[in-house]
């Protein structure tokens, strides 16, 4: 069995880590979207474990208490969080778990996953980016603003990740991503039942 493991995805909003993450686990059946916990309540169609893991505020509080989670924000007045016992469970069937995360949240991770993969998705240029943002059609011109200046802040942020992504076309960004996970699991550290079986007695 390949080894699993934790890839966590980061990148500016409108860099289009989303598309990404969901074609490559259309594409690759040993990824799978990390399932968050949340104490929203379910909307139609919505399954426990399948969309989110929903729970009432008083368990969710203690999760965070108990250290169950990864990393949790509250947001709207509900909380959303990973819990680190999904996480954990599915690597060791030998799953890659993706996370799709802010900056902060990705290097908080990576000090409870030590052996986590950090990828930041690039667009080729700021330019680009703003070109995106503004398609939408959806946000005016200083939300545009704020999320550029947003974009500058989690850039620099870039040199505490393992490996980019530029996401010039989704086709080439999904081949690179797959190459990355490909890579990750042919470590030698990763693969300690190989390392012993070559192991001259």
């Amino acid at each position: 069995m390949k080894p699993g493991f934790l890839m966590v995805v980061s990148g500016p909003a409108g860099v289009g880590k989303g598309t990404l993450v969901s074609e490559l686990i259309r594409l690759n059946e040993q990824t799978l979207l990390s399932v968050s916990a949340t104490t929203r309540a379910p909307r139609p169609g919505e399954e426990d474990g399948v969309q989110y893991w929903f729970k009432d505020r008083q368990s969710f509080e203690q999760m965070i208490h108990e250290d169950q989670l990864l990393e949790w924000v509250e947001y709207c007045g509900n909380y959303y969080g990973t819990p680190v016992d999904h996480v954990t469970a599915s690597v060791a069937e030998g799953k890659i778990v993706i996370l799709e995360i802010e900056v902060e949240g990705a290097l908080n991770i990576r000090r409870i996953f030590p052996d986590a993969v950090l990828v930041f998705i690039l667009p080729p240029d700021l330019e680009t980016l703003k070109k995106r943002l503004s398609g939408r059609g959806t946000e005016p011109e200083d939300v545009i603003y704020r999320r550029l200046k947003r974009a500058e802040e989690e850039l620099s942020f870039l040199s505490r990740y393992d490996y980019f992504v530029m996401n010039v076309s989704i086709p080439q960004a999904v081949e690179k991503l797959t190459k990355i996970i490909d890579a990750e699991q042919r470590r030698v550290n990763r693969n300690p039942e190989l390392v012993q079986r070559f192991q001259v007695v």
